[in-house]
């Protein structure tokens, strides 16, 4: 490949990673948010399996069509990242505005989709079905005008209009715009003070117009909870504000530094906001782009001094230390030693000594196995990304703790997503590779965990992780067989990895595991083999191991489940093939679907009354002169 459009092709692909460390938004423009990121980030394994390719891409329309794409995802990054740090306000106010910019946004994507001749890349026919499947989701985007929320609107306009709204036009408006909590409140006003300092001072009517609704607002949310404590840190929107020295402000947030840290680059950033970096899996430093050699932070005193004196000089109300796990409240049930144990456990994680690294990894494993509330504190104090570099450490035990703590933690949704975003699928997949034993069965569990998220099934697929599950489901222990098992069927329901199993050989073994009744692995088999069948590569594979007589035998013997799974992988068979209609005749298949189609599950009476319709059919065309 050309070196220019090598680093196109890089460029993209970094560009599309970066909709992977967007946090889930939280306000009116949530559905567009969504919606936007969902597609764009179907778009990396094209990205993927053009940066591995040989081939060069020459065709300048192509180029050009892929430079007009760069500059449409650059938009919709910069229009997320304003959508996130924003007013939820201001975008409730403005929410035509803003439904404009997503909609000019969508339509430069799809207008780049349309200028690019996909067949004239070197990719393969699963990522050519969705990159067309992911164009066709722009086009109906596109063509779409996405609908205010009226209520909410009537209920803004309320309560800007009367000095005393209604309270419960106030509490509606709270629980949409997700300012539920002082700390909520803070914020927004925090993004309020932004805006006045981007206005030079001087914010003008709609501004004021917030700053008085916001303080409603406040007043709402005070008498529902009186209790609310409203010390730490309330700066509401001021007309004169002090403007803050750029110095004092964290690069990432803009925002005042409460717990300055030092980086391995010398940057300073706010502990919570430079956290959330590297738990999102950058291991860069968010300033400069150099790489960071570790990712321990530092406290800077100096600057949280400096910080604390020019707060006091000007009236500001620094907010107090909430700790390094901002959520720490919400994990009310986690007892007090159970926290302490998890910072000294990431202490220990984070401090390169390998034997402190193997049992901290093996504690946080228990920790996280023990109930729900830790797997959330565990991941909200960080432990996940360091967890990730784990998985590649030289010391199989310590190996195969990471990747058990991993499994244990993304019992958890939430975890999930995070798992993902720290860049965790390679290093899973190979541990499923090269790992111990009990390492490879807990990473095809892992996989299968994440992979029940859909997006997660595109990527594990493209990993590399299919091949590997069918050698753990030839040679792994009963367990490890029903972990790669229980993945792969999970996997298959999307179509590229149903080609990608059948192409990797997975037919045979699973043949071998449907006449074993002994090994305990027949309803697994039989499972992924219906699944496999509705594709047309795998219903040739399968047509190849002439799996008939074996499929009439569990039709007449089976267990109810599998009686109806062997005779939709028939079904499939004799539809594509009418050689599989005959072979099923000659080993008595009639007599069984006669039984199916009265005594079993409703799937399978279906199955076997379209069977017996097909074979009375062909009968028929066979008899008629």
């Amino acid at each position: 490949m050309e070196e220019s459009s090598k680093e196109l092709v890089i460029q993209l692909l970094e560009t599309v990673k970066k909709f992977y460390g967007f946090p889930e938004c939280r306000n009116t423009s949530k559905k567009l948010y969504s919606n936007l990121t969902r597609r764009v980030k179907l778009l990396s394994p094209l990205f993927e399996e053009l940066k591995d390719s040989d081939k060069v891409i020459s065709d300048e329309d192509v180029i050009k069509g892929f430079e007009e794409l760069k500059a449409a995802l650059d938009s919709a990054n910069e229009l997320l990242k304003s959508v996130n740090d924003g007013s939820k306000l201001y975008q409730a106010l403005q929410w035509e505005d803003f439904a404009k910019e997503f909609h000019e946004v969508t339509e430069q994507i799809e207008k780049a989709l349309s200028d690019i001749s996909f067949e004239k890349l070197d990719i393969s026919e699963e990522v050519q079905e969705q990159i067309e499947l992911v164009h066709a989701q722009f086009r109906r985007a596109k063509d779409r005008i996405d609908s205010p929320d009226v209520q909410l609107h009537m209920d803004l306009s309320t309560a800007q209009r009367e000095k005393e709204p209604d309270p419960a036009i106030l509490i509606r408006l709270s629980e949409k715009l997700q300012l539920r909590t002082i700390n909520d409140l803070k914020k927004e006003s925090l993004s309020l003070h932004e805006m006045v300092l981007s206005c030079g001072g001087d914010p003008g009517d709609c501004l004021e117009d917030m700053s008085a609704l916001l303080k409603k607002l406040k007043d709402s949310v005070l008498t529902e909870n009186p209790d609310a404590d409203t010390s730490e840190g309330e700066i509401f929107f001021k007309h004169r504000s002090p403007v803050i020295p750029d110095d004092f402000r964290c690069p990432i947030s803009l925002e005042l530094m409460k717990d300055p840290v030092i980086v391995s680059t010398g940057q300073t950033y706010e502990r919570s906001c430079i956290q959330k970096w590297l738990d999102a899996g950058h291991r860069t430093c968010p300033k400069t782009q150099q790489t960071l050699v570790h990712t321990a932070l530092t406290p800077n005193y100096v600057l949280k001094s400096l910080i604390s004196q020019w707060c006091e000089s000007n009236g500001v109300e620094l907010p107090k230390k909430q700790g390094e796990c901002k959520n720490w409240k919400s994990s009310t049930s986690v007892s007090d030693c159970d926290r302490a144990a998890i910072d000294a456990l990431l202490l220990k994680l984070s401090n390169r000594d390998p034997e402190d690294q193997r049992a901290a990894a093996g504690e946080l494993r228990l920790l996280a196995k023990r109930n729900g509330d830790n797997r959330v504190c565990i991941a909200e104090a960080g432990a996940i990304p360091l967890l990730v570099e784990l998985l590649s450490s030289p010391d199989s035990r310590t190996q195969e703790h990471a990747v058990t703590a991993l499994l244990n933690l993304s019992i958890n949704e939430t975890n999930k997503v995070s798992i993902v975003n720290a860049g965790a699928i390679p290093d899973i997949v190979d541990v499923l590779k090269n790992g111990s034993m009990e390492a490879r069965e807990n990473a095809a569990a892992t996989l299968f965990s994440l992979s029940v998220i859909d997006e997660n099934k595109v990527a594990i697929g493209a990993a590399g992780a299919i091949p590997a599950l069918i050698d753990l489901l030839c040679h792994g222990s009963p367990r490890g067989k029903k972990d790669a098992a229980t993945a792969i069927f999970n996997l298959s329901i999307y179509q590229g990895n149903k080609v990608r199993a059948v192409r990797a050989g997975i037919v045979v073994p699973l043949m071998r595991l449907l006449t074993d009744a002994a090994g305990g692995m027949v309803d697994e088999a039989l499972a992924i083999l219906a699944i496999l069948a509705s594709h047309q590569e795998g219903r040739v594979a399968i047509g190849q191991a002439e799996p008939t007589p074996v499929l009439v035998e569990v039709m007449r013997t089976g267990s109810p489940r599998n009686r109806e799974n062997a005779a939709a992988v028939l079904w499939s068979l004799c539809t594509a093939d009418g050689k599989h209609l005959k072979t099923s005749k000659e080993c008595g298949v009639e007599e069984a679907l006669k039984d199916l189609s009265e005594n079993g599950t409703d799937r399978a009476k279906r199955k076997a009354a379209n069977l017996l319709e097909l074979l009375h059919r062909t009968v028929e065309e066979v008899v008629s002169p």
